[in-house]
């Protein structure tokens, strides 16, 4: 693919002594040909003849991408040698089930050790050729920063809602820490532009830690298929609006094709942030969720992680587990044994749920003696204070239980706190009457799924047990509200973490269940996670992705933006840029022209406080107007009478008032109304409604006009704006419905106007005015800049404009900014546009003196001829 030269590389911190792919992957080109793809900043596309018929040497390929590789590092003492194993419990490894059997993977990762900078080519090589594994190897103190600096100090909090109040609890933003975040993510680009050889390969990008890898790859693969799935939670606009560097992530995360999250809770706060920050629309279509993005659909994807149950069945036919799974059993044997299976994490609740077993034992004396909580602590992922305050805490408060409710051969609570086999646990999930995850916020946690797995058992297990076939398998579920399974665990005691008393009366409720509900409750779960297993969810992101990118080669992409604010421009393969001799050298060339300019945003910029035009917008037109040849015309939403005093001097000026709705032709010729005018008692009855919906939305305005009323909600909530907006829809296309008018909802407004008003049908009623009068146009400009302008554009291009004049004359529809649009060519800004027009008037200018000369040399009648 050839890389985009249009943004200057501002971040590149990375390491640029990684090892040489070249001769290590013969058979994996680093260059791949693809249509489409520009090449420099004027947006040209690559003339490449062989672009089109290029193939993929391989079937299809997915590219893993994720912070670490799902692999097993040692060192032999021995002989020095590096080993690897596949961890078998990794996701990322696990999710190859999804896929066909004829899909080839790649994973690109670090490992979990420090190699030496002399040993990476050796370890870069085995990897490759045994596992189809790429190491991306970090320095020491990169990693440091990034991993256990940015990621696991700011990011791994503010996501999980927890904010640096002050010094003491929490760390301030660290600016170099973010740099050192931009730096390990440009490297993990690196190695997906060594690795990527075909228009068929996917990327898939895992989590929080590589969240700038899109906007990496994009620039330097435009048209990369690319997937994010985010196994965090993504934190309320409230929360996340307070990250420095919040509108580089988002624009990042917004350079992917598909980004998937857990819930639909995650989702809402993704979207509500694009939404409140960067001022983006989405909707939903057929069930997908699109955000539209300079012209491109961001979709959104909503599906929870699963787990493996093969893999888990497997352990549980293990000889070790069967012989664990006994021994706990007597052990415990007479008790109701109660399970937690956590990280040593700030997040995870621990503390919380031995206070609600506390509770439970101090309220309910006879549980004394009957109930034991077995909770295992899993290795911290991060480090700092915080992690071993918790633990400390942890097990100041197990060690408190058990001195007061304790007795001789009796713990209530059994801590385990150091690491133990998977199998082990796999035995206590079997062991176990009743699972409590508590955490006070996780992304997904998948402990519920895995206890419920382990809970239906397997033949050989339950046989190894004494179980007979015909008993009932059950399980019972305390799950916190705050984490992601939450909602898919329809048969769970579901409460507070923050509540003790909550945590304390569900674990009262469970001593009490009837086998039959617990068969229940169970079978309902089992179903659930039995067909919403680990391949299912990596199967199901699959076909997105590839339903995502479907349209990626019928696009041209026009790249833009530098460093972080990065992003690709999707464009219909015919827009371009108005060429300045182009259209001057058929401005000459026209007999009679008809020039339509819309005002704001196009002759004055958009952000301009002052809107009345300048001297030189006043001259230029009136340069314009005086070639007899010409018939221009401000096309506008503005009221007749701020146009009308504006452009006073401007005599021979025609203007289109309030989208069409009045028309002069002249300063000496009269106002002209629609023809569709209609009595105007119906604004006694919207106003009203809109005032209604003013008072009560903070923000909003109403925008009287002689035809119309519009509701302004851009300066409201985004989010309750936008909601409001919906209401007055509804609510006004209900009282007018037997009134002369439509309601119509556009960007932040909601507008009531007579019908067959529109930019597009006063420009097509002022050209079929022309080709009567006898003056058909062999030249029609059209420039505008926002949705209003689009009505326009779709006029002049249609056939049914074409059919009223005797000749096709050339048409040139711009807009203004380079966005997708039904113009065919665009100018970037109003200044452009000024020069542009300045150069046409100067065209008109030169070519009149030149008629001038030739009447005062050849005579009148030959100069009219």
């Amino acid at each position: 693919m050839m890389v985009s030269k249009s943004c200057a590389n501002l971040f590149d911190m990375g390491s640029n002594d990684a090892f040489d792919f070249d001769q290590a992957i013969k058979s994996l080109p680093r260059m791949m040909t693809a249509p489409g793809i520009i090449t420099d900043t004027d947006g040209v596309t690559s003339s490449d003849k062989d672009s089109n018929t290029s193939a993929s040497l391989f079937w299809d390929r997915k590219i893993i991408v994720a912070n670490f590789l799902p692999l097993h590092t040692s060192k032999d003492q021995t002989n020095g040698e590096w080993c690897f194993t596949w961890d078998e419990d990794s996701l990322l490894l696990q999710l190859k089930d999804g896929f066909s059997s004829d899909t080839e993977v790649l994973y690109i990762g670090s490992l979990k050790v420090d190699v030496d900078v002399s040993e990476q080519e050796e370890v870069a090589q085995k990897l490759l050729e045994d596992y189809r594994c790429i190491p991306t190897f970090l320095s020491p103190d990169l990693q440091t920063k990034f991993y256990h600096g940015f990621c696991k100090q700011q990011l791994w909090p503010l996501f999980h809602y927890m904010l640096p109040i002050c010094l003491d609890k929490g760390d301030l933003f660290d600016r170099s820490l973010f740099q050192a975040y931009v730096s390990a993510n440009k490297i993990f680009a690196d190695k997906v532009v060594e690795v990527i050889n075909s228009e068929e390969d996917y990327v898939w990008v895992h989590d929080y830690h590589l969240m700038l890898l899109p906007t990496f790859l994009r620039r330097r693969l435009n048209q990369v298929r690319l997937g994010f799935f985010l196994h965090s939670p993504f934190p309320s606009s409230e929360i996340y609006r307070t990250l420095p560097v919040r509108d580089e992530i988002l624009r990042a995360l917004l350079n992917a094709d598909l980004i998937g999250f857990q819930t639909f809770d995650y989702a809402r706060h993704f979207l509500s942030c694009c939404s409140r920050m960067l001022g983006l629309n989405y909707e939903s279509k057929r069930g997908y969720i699109g955000l539209e993005y300079f012209g491109r659909t961001v979709n959104i994807k909503i599906l929870s992680v699963g787990v493996h149950i093969g893999r888990i069945q497997s352990v549980l036919n293990f000889p070790e587990t069967v012989t664990k799974v006994q021994e706990i059993e007597q052990k415990f044997k007479g008790k109701k044994l109660l399970l937690g299976v956590d990280d040593m994490d700030i997040f995870k609740g621990i503390s919380l749920k031995l206070l609600g077993l506390e509770l439970l034992l101090e309220r309910h004396p006879k549980l004394r003696g009957e109930i034991v909580l077995v909770q295992i602590v899993n290795p911290a992922r991060s480090m700092g204070k915080d992690v071993n305050e918790a633990r400390e805490e942890a097990i100041s408060i197990a060690r408190r239980i058990n001195l007061s409710y304790g007795a001789p051969g009796y713990d209530p609570v059994l801590l385990i706190d150091n690491p133990i086999p998977f199998y082990e646990k796999i035995a206590f999930y079997v062991a176990a009457e009743c699972c409590i995850v508590n955490a006070v916020r996780d992304g997904m946690n998948l402990v519920p799924y895995e206890y419920i797995v382990c809970r239906q058992g397997t033949e050989e297990m339950d046989k190894c047990r004494g179980v007979g076939l015909e008993l009932p398998h059950t399980s019972t579920l305390i799950v916190s509200e705050f984490v992601g399974c939450s909602p898919s665990l329809s048969g769970a005691f579901r409460v507070n973490p923050w509540s003790v008393d909550d945590v304390a009366d569900a674990l009262y409720q469970t001593t009490d269940l009837s086998v039959s509900e617990k068969q229940l409750r169970h079978e309902k779960h089992y179903r659930y996670v039995s067909s919403h297993h680990v391949a299912y969810w990596a199967h199901s992101f699959a076909q997105d992705l590839e339903r995502a990118c479907k349209d990626h080669y019928n696009r041209r992409c026009c790249a833009i933006g530098f460093g972080l604010g990065f992003r690709v421009v999707a464009l219909s393969p015919s827009f371009r840029k108005l060429s300045f001799n182009h259209i001057i050298s058929s401005y000459k060339k026209s007999h009679r022209r008809a020039i339509f300019l819309d005002y704001d945003g196009t002759l004055i910029p958009e952000a301009s406080i002052n809107k009345t035009p300048s001297a030189d917008i006043i001259s230029i037109l009136n340069n314009l107007c005086s070639d007899p040849k010409n018939t221009v015309f401000i096309v506008s939403g503005r009221g007749r009478t701020s146009l009308g005093e504006w452009f006073a001097p401007c005599d021979a000026l025609g203007i289109a008032a309030e989208h069409g709705y009045f028309i002069r032709w002249t300063k000496a010729t009269d106002w002209e109304s629609s023809s569709c005018v209609v009595d105007s008692d119906w604004k006694k009855i919207a106003e009203p409604v809109m005032r209604l919906y003013t008072e009560t939305t903070d923000g909003s305005y109403i925008e009287p006009k002689e035809s119309a009323l519009v509701w302004h909600h851009q300066y409201a909530d985004p989010d309750f704006g936008s909601c409001q907006a919906k209401e007055l829809l509804d609510h006004l296309e209900n009282v007018l419905a037997n009134e002369p008018v439509v309601v119509g909802r556009g960007q932040h407004i909601v507008e009531v106007k007579p019908p067959g008003i529109s930019k597009g049908l006063i420009v097509e009623k002022l050209i079929r005015t022309l080709v009567n009068g006898g003056k058909p146009p062999d030249f029609v400009m059209c420039i505008g800049d926002d949705r209003s302008d689009e009505d326009m554009f779709e006029s002049i291009n249609s056939p049914s404009s074409s059919n009223l004049l005797p000749a096709v004359p050339e048409v040139f529809a711009c807009t203004v900014g380079q966005k997708p649009s039904k113009a065919k060519y665009y100018l970037e800004d109003t200044g452009e546009v000024i020069r542009l027009l300045q150069g046409i008037a100067a065209a008109s200018r030169q070519k009149n003196k030149i008629t001038h000369d030739q009447v005062s040399f050849e005579g009148p009648h030959e100069a009219d001829h």
